[in-house]
């Protein structure tokens, strides 16, 4: 299918999409014929039939990466950066369709879903630069001995990617395994399958063999579950929860894969009394309802000096009752729906578990009142305070736009305090003494820390977690990293005449 056809195909929201997997170069049904509904959280209307992948179609689409893998991983760096420029080039073309699907199909508003789709365009020419520049070292035990380490590709990776960021965080996956020389099976979540089609799409029309990219699109244990115990897998790279995270780690022990865990957060935010306010309040507000705060690094915690606590509490409240709730296609919309109903009811949930252990709900936004979204799955942005820090509020991953506000009197007390978690993704610090800012940033243990900003993750840094967020790192160089291995050649020469 072209790319242009599957796009207008979905944006037309008939309904009537029936999609397939794309397995060893060819868009094929599912071995068992089933499928199931990709709906629009706006509204809970089907935007397409998508095709549901099981075991059988796990071990066609392995079987395929493994024929391919030799080839691909020998194919010159040229090629393969040709290939992954060619495939941003053609992204870029379809900006605003593929922008268009992912607010469709993860209620994201449209500007957010276009600058994803920008930086998944970066991230394809990023890596593409990547593929001729992978380099090994040479060294010398004696004068009749050489070393060299060459660094070649890993082998066949399943990437299992979210929902949150569909496209991006897929991407973020494929385009340094492919630039690496890997062969790739993609696993997308279920809640958010549309995008991944596209890019399978698209990296077709960019000319990429056949078995080097496959797509299963269907449910964690019926579709990713074969692949993280297949002995054909040499990968596994997973963004998600820190439970399946765990449940990953043990199904793959019987063949030692190598794995990467991009997994869950409770991400601190601290503020001073010296912080800059406005830009703090923009600041923090981004962090906790960007995306509806459905963000592994969401600073879904934020612990403020004593003396300002109440100006910000006020302040955050006010934002989030400023908030527009409504479809991510309509303009006037500042804040979408969460991916589906089932996260709407996490979220109240916790609300409910907040207030029953004495936290207060100091501020709330507006539910939509247009009769069109009275089906979608919307939880308006809530601040909370009167929380401590023990409370499951404030110690369990959320992923909705719920923001837990902390006292604090020292800079020691706020370490101790956001150190108090299972979690080691991000966190944030917001002071104008330099001195206390660094004190902060290397104290807590974090993956990611933002001084004066929150939030941030250029694909040519580095992003992954410490603790029970995860292990393995991705974007940049070290994201490239994780799709390659060391192997060591000893060549042992000639005598050399005295």
């Amino acid at each position: 299918m072209k790319t242009s056809e599957l796009i207008e195909a979905i944006i037309g929201r008939s309904g009537d999409v029936r999609t397939q997997l794309y397995i060893d170069g060819t868009w094929v049904d599912a071995v068992s014929g089933k499928t199931f509904d990709a709906e629009d959280p706006a509204t809970g209307r089907r935007l397409a039939s998508v095709a549901q992948a099981d075991a059988a179609d796990a071990d066609k689409a392995v079987a395929a990466a493994r024929r391919a893998f030799h080839d691909w991983s020998v194919t010159s760096g040229r090629v393969r950066e040709r290939i992954l420029r060619d495939a941003a080039t053609l992204v870029r073309e379809h900006r605003e369709g593929i922008a268009q699907v992912e607010a469709l199909d993860a209620g994201k508003l449209l500007a957010g879903a276009q600058a994803d789709i920008d930086e998944v365009a970066f991230q394809l020419d990023y890596f593409a630069g990547w593929a001729t520049k992978i380099s090994g070292e040479t060294m010398s035990a004696d004068p009749n001995s050489m070393s060299l380490l060459v660094r070649e590709p890993v082998g066949v990776a399943a990437l299992i990617s979210p929902w949150n960021f569909p496209l991006l965080l897929a991407n973020q996956k494929v385009a340094p395994a492919l630039a690496a020389g890997c062969t790739v099976i993609l696993k997308p979540a279920e809640q958010t399958p549309l995008s991944a089609l596209v890019l399978a799409a698209i990296l077709q029309e960019a000319g990429l063999s056949s078995g080097v990219f496959n797509l299963l699109t269907g449910f964690g244990p019926e579709a990713g579950g074969p692949l993280v115990a297949h002995p054909d897998v040499d990968k596994v790279s997973f963004t998600g929860s820190t439970e399946v995270g765990k449940h990953i780690v043990r199904e793959s022990a019987g063949t030692l894969k190598r794995l990467s865990m991009e997994l869950g957060g409770k991400s601190p935010g601290i503020v001073f009394a010296d912080a800059d306010f406005d830009a703090m309040i923009d600041g923090t507000a981004k962090g906790i309802f960007w995306n509806q705060g459905q963000v592994c690094a969401a600073t879904s915690r934020l612990f403020v000096e004593s003396s300002i606590h109440d100006d910000v509490v006020e302040a955050l409240s006010a934002r989030a009752a400023s908030f527009t709730l409504g479809h991510g296609l309509d303009p006037s919309t500042t804040m979408g729906p969460v991916v589906s109903e089932e996260q709407r009811a996490r979220v109240a949930h916790y609300v409910t578990v907040a207030t029953d252990e004495g936290a207060k709900v100091a501020g709330r936004g507006t539910m939509p009142s247009d009769s069109e979204l009275k089906s979608g799955s919307f939880h308006e942005p809530i601040i909370l305070s009167g929380v401590r820090n023990e409370m499951r509020v404030a110690q369990e991953e959320i992923f909705g736009p719920l923001l837990s506000i902390i006292k604090f009197d020292t800079a020691d007390q706020a370490i101790e305090l956001a150190n108090d978690t299972k979690y080691g993704l991000a966190a944030s610090v917001w002071t104008q003494d330099i001195n206390k800012a660094f004190k902060v940033a290397r104290s807590v243990r974090a993956g990611s820390m933002w001084i004066n900003d929150a939030l941030q993750a250029p694909s040519e840094g580095m992003f992954g977690g410490f603790k029970e967020s995860g292990f393995g790192r991705e974007l940049g160089k070290l994201g490239l990293d994780e799709s390659l291995e060391y192997k060591h050649i000893f060549v042992r020469l000639p005598e050399t005449p005295a």
